[in-house]
């Protein structure tokens, strides 16, 4: 595929078909031009098998907007959508909607709020409102849906990830694992969930971040096949990277060749007053290997040698590597504290796929439609309640309790205010009769969490910095409790109704359903 048709590809016609059907049908009926409102969230936490989230991150929202800057209807795309054929061999589509599509087809009528990246973020909660005329807010679905579900799985993964490390340093190492050039959105995403860098060069130029990286087993290979062997092959790269040197210890056997081989180029190094930097562990039992890595470089006098794990690694397993090493460590002298202080983490394929839940469970639904000027509010009906939306236009904020920690999303219509309520009532936003109440002494704090982004003309909303995402990431794990932040079984957190909305919500499903 050249460039010029992956830049079609990848352009305004990043659509799924129907959008392009129910947009002609839109305009046929005189409805295209109505504005409408969708909702994106999504419905339930990546959930790994043995273990499972209670938050997500909030991500991808940047790439979003550069996107829909740069899509639009051209005649390119015109001419291609008039050769499509219906099953009877007429024409899909209509000239005169293709003209409308050539004149109109961009995103630059929409408003959009959102929760800003790095944010936490839970199920139900709408995170990125869309309104608009109605045939380009459908249209814009399916690429807002691909786009931000993957990089909030993602930055959830990494977020996790980092809360398990305590912090240590995180090199986001996945990208001949990922899904083709999606590795570049979920490397972006890593960063916003806490990676500190990426492997991956063209990214980390594209975000001005230092790509981190050591060497493959095969540079050993190269130099043993040419009779020069592992420690020939260590030298040779502290030769030209004298104060970045990081060693691959496993390609022969990591306690009798790799470490013995790499103490010795770092004791040359040192005689040149140079500072090793690590060695890497890359297979076998590495909390074990991590342990006597440890002991070995003590002896030789390399206190400071910083121990790169990597190989499947995942928050599960890093939280069983730093378990099995406080167990161990103090069987053989060493402080396990100490040692897990100064392991990094290189995660890869588990990170960039998000191994355990590839795919974030992310809708966009149509909430609210005008008629004569006003808003009405539109309901889905589903023989599963989870999966009936919170109708009409709706304001979010997030309730913090009386210690700053938060403790409720709380969905409300838009006009509503709880700083003007005496009492809150926050309403499960399924399970009927399940409330509780919050008085105001009970409240510190509640904050308004959707902000504008993208208003008519394509106007955006100045762009957060990574290192502010990750600020807000950080504030914003910090002030959740401990409960939810649990590897497994976390602790369930409340996102409710107003008690306004809730009222509202059941009767238009009463309305829905009456007929039946």
């Amino acid at each position: 595929m050249s460039w010029d048709e992956r830049r079609m590809a990848e352009g305004i016609l990043f659509l799924d078909m129907y959008q392009l059907t129910m947009a002609q049908l839109y305009f046929r009926y005189g409805l295209h031009e109505r504005h409408a409102q969708f909702d994106h969230f999504f419905r339930s936490y990546p959930d790994y098998g043995d273990h499972k989230a209670g938050y997500c991150i909030s991500a991808g929202l940047e790439w979003l907007l550069d996107w829909m800057e740069q899509s639009h209807f051209g005649e390119e795309e015109v001419a291609y959508l008039r050769q499509q054929r219906g099953s009877g061999g007429d024409r899909l589509f209509a000239d005169d909607f293709l003209q409308w599509l050539r004149e109109n087809g961009d995103f630059f009528r929409l408003n959009i709020r959102a929760i800003p990246e790095g944010r936490v973020i839970h199920p139900n909660v709408p995170l990125t409102v869309v309104q608009g005329p109605l045939a380009m807010a459908q249209i814009l679905e399916s690429a807002l849906l691909n786009q931000l579900n993957y990089q909030i799985l993602i930055a959830t993964k990494a977020a996790r990830i980092h809360g398990i490390t305590g912090g240590r340093l995180l090199l986001e190492f996945g990208m001949r694992r990922g899904h083709e050039m999606g590795v570049n959105a979920g490397a972006r995403a890593a960063l916003i969930g806490g990676a500190d860098f990426t492997s991956n060069v063209g990214i980390s130029k594209v975000l001005d971040y230092p790509a981190k990286g050591t060497h493959a087993h095969s540079m050993v290979q190269v130099f043993m096949a040419l009779g020069e062997g592992e420690l020939g092959a260590f030298q040779a790269y502290a030769d030209i990277y004298s104060d970045d040197c990081i060693l691959l210890v496993d390609t022969i056997d990591t306690l009798e060749s790799g470490i013995p081989n790499a103490i010795k180029v770092f004791e040359s190094l040192r005689l040149k007053g140079h500072k090793p930097a690590g060695i890497r562990l890359d297979s076998g039992d590495l909390a074990h290997l991590s342990v006597q890595a440890a002991c070995m470089l003590d002896d030789a006098g390399f206190p400071d040698v910083s121990i790169i794990l990597s190989n499947q690694l995942d928050e599960l397993t890093i939280w069983q590597i730093q378990t099995q090493i406080m167990d161990e460590a103090p069987r053989y002298g060493q402080d396990a504290g100490e040692i897990i202080r100064r392991l990094v983490y290189g995660v890869g394929t588990r990170l960039i796929t998000s191994g355990g839940d590839s795919a974030l469970d992310g809708v966009y639904k149509l909430v609210a439609i005008q008629q004569q000027g006003q808003w009405t509010p539109a309901i889905k009906i589903s023989e599963s309640p989870a999966k009936v939306p919170n109708p009409g236009q709706k304001a979010v904020w997030r309730i913090y309790d009386t210690r700053g920690k938060a403790t409720a999303d709380l969905i409300t219509q838009d006009e509503e205010d709880p700083w003007q309520m005496e009492s809150i009532q926050l309403h499960h936003p399924v399970e009927h009769g399940t409330y509780r109440s919050l008085h105001r002494d009970q409240i510190s704090e509640i904050e308004p969490l959707l902000s504008e982004v993208w208003s008519e003309g394509g106007v955006r909303a100045q762009t957060p910095s990574i290192e502010e995402m990750r600020e807000l990431r950080h504030t914003d794990l910090r002030r959740l409790d401990p409960g939810v932040k649990r590897l497994m079984n976390p602790h369930i957190y409340h996102v409710s109704l107003s008690e306004k909305l809730w009222k509202s919500k059941q009767h238009l499903i009463q309305r829905a359903l009456a007929p039946y």
